[in-house]
């Protein structure tokens, strides 16, 4: 039961690493630049901090396994996942002496078929 429980946690791992390296390269195509990837602090975790001009964009990304019973991957952000990536976000801009720059957030809901491959990526600017 154990060896299947960390098999299970060793998968999502694995997806959530391919969907945000699939992330970083639709964003990099469309002249986004990277500056941090899984950024932690006390209040949570930011998925991928970017830059499109001078706009901060922080990009929560979310996936899925194709046909899965429990929604889509975008509706997966709940309130309290909002409210925990705005702290963050806070706090990211406080620490690296950003606070007047102009902030977006952005989600990137992906779905991976069963051998890890983008089935679908969307990207929905200014989420929330």
């Amino acid at each position: 039961m154990v060896a299947r429980m960390n098999r299970q946690k060793d998968n999502r791992r694995e997806k959530g690493a391919a969907a945000e390296q699939a992330a970083c390269r639709y964003l990099a195509s469309r002249g986004y630049t990277i500056i941090e990837r899984n950024w932690r602090c006390r209040s949570g975790e930011l998925d991928i901090v970017a830059e499109l001009g001078r706009m901060v964009v922080i990009v929560e990304v979310r996936s899925r396994s194709v046909g899965t019973r429990f929604g889509t991957a975008a509706e997966s952000v709940d309130f309290r996942k909002i409210r925990q990536v705005r702290n963050t976000a806070l706090t990211y801009l406080h620490y690296k002496q950003l606070e007047e720059r102009e902030l977006r957030f952005d989600v990137m809901a992906i779905e991976l078929d069963v051998d890890m491959n983008i089935a679908s990526l969307q990207h929905i600017e200014g989420a929330f």
